[in-house]
C-alpha cells in the first residue's frame, strides 16, 4: 500500500530567511568588492597610505608633531584617518546600496535596508583587517601603534562603524529619493575630513571656532579612538562620548524610522 499521508514541509522562521538573504547578499558583495575591480585592495591601501605620506612630507611646515601631547604625529594621524574612512565608507557605501540592489526587491524576502546593512558589515571587516596590517607595519618599522588600551580601542572602533552605519541608513532613504542628496553627501567628503581633526589637532583653535566644531560627532568619536590608542593622550577640551552616542543612536533610529516609512517607495523605484 502506498502512504497518501500528506508530508508537512518544514517551514523556516523569519530569522532563517533574513539570515539566508543576508548570507547570499554578502557573498554578492564581497566577490563584487574585492574580486570585480582589480584595484580595490589597491587604493583601499594607497589612500590612506598617500595622505600619510603627504602630511608627513608638509609637517615641517606646520610643526603639526609639536602640537600633540603624548602621541607621535604619524601613528596620531594614521588612527584618525582609519577612523574616519570607516565612518566615510559606511556613509558612502549606504549611499548607491538601495539604487544598485533595485532588482533584488521583486523578492519579497528582500527588503531595502538589508543591502545597506550587508554593505556596512562588509565595509567594517574589510576596513578593520586593513587597519590591522597598518598597525603590524608600523610596528615593523618601528613606530608604536599598537594600541595601549586594546579593548577601549576595539570599542570605539565599533563605535565610529556604528556612527558610519547609521549615516548610510539615513542617506540610503535620502540619496535615492532626493538625487540631489547624494551629489551633496559627495561634496562635504574633503570639507569633513578637515574640520573633524583628522590631519591636525584641534586643540590650537580658537575657542570660538572650536565651540562649533563640538557639534560634529565624528570629533568625538576620533578622540576618543585616540585616547584609547595612546596613554596620557590629551583629547580636544569638550570630548564626550555621551554626545557620541546621541549623535550615534539618533541616526540609526532616523534611518531605521526613514526605511520604514518609505520601503514601499524605495520598492517601486
Amino acid at each position: 500500500m502506498t502512504d497518501t499521508t500528506p508530508k508537512r514541509t518544514a517551514s523556516r522562521t523569519p530569522w532563517q530567511v533574513t539570515r539566508s538573504v543576508w548570507f547570499a547578499m554578502f557573498m554578492r558583495e564581497a566577490v563584487s568588492r574585492t574580486m570585480t575591480d582589480r584595484m580595490g585592495w589597491f587604493w583601499m591601501l594607497v589612500e590612506p597610505l598617500a595622505f600619510t605620506l603627504i602630511m608627513v612630507a608638509i609637517r615641517g611646515f606646520i610643526s603639526g608633531d609639536k602640537l600633540i601631547v603624548n602621541a607621535e604625529f604619524i601613528p596620531w594621524m594614521i588612527t584618525g584617518l582609519m577612523g574616519f574612512f570607516l565612518i566615510r565608507e559606511g556613509m558612502m557605501r549606504g549611499l548607491g546600496a538601495v539604487d544598485s540592489n533595485s532588482a533584488l526587491f521583486a523578492y519579497r524576502q528582500v527588503q531595502p535596508v538589508d543591502p545597506v546593512i550587508v554593505r556596512n558589515f562588509l565595509e567594517g571587516m574589510l576596513r578593520t583587517f586593513i587597519f590591522m596590517l597598518f598597525i603590524l607595519g608600523a610596528e615593523m618599522l618601528g613606530m608604536k601603534l599598537f594600541p595601549d588600551s586594546g579593548v577601549q580601542a576595539f570599542g570605539w572602533w565599533f563605535s565610529l562603524w556604528c556612527l558610519g552605519f547609521g549615516l548610510g541608513l539615513s542617506v540610503s532613504v535620502l540619496g535615492s529619493l532626493v538625487p540631489e542628496v547624494g551629489k551633496v553627501v559627495r561634496m562635504i567628503n574633503m570639507p569633513l575630513l578637515i574640520l573633524s581633526g583628522v590631519i591636525f589637532p584641534l586643540n590650537q583653535l580658537p575657542h570660538w571656532l572650536l565651540e562649533y566644531l563640538m557639534y560634529n560627532p565624528i570629533v568625538h568619536g576620533l578622540e576618543l579612538l585616540r585616547a584609547a590608542f595612546f596613554d596620557g593622550y590629551q583629547t580636544v577640551h569638550g570630548t564626550s562620548a555621551t554626545y557620541f552616542w546621541l549623535c550615534t543612536l539618533g541616526v540609526i533610529a532616523l534611518g531605521l524610522l526613514l526605511h520604514v516609512r518609505f520601503k514601499a517607495a524605495l520598492k517601486a523605484q
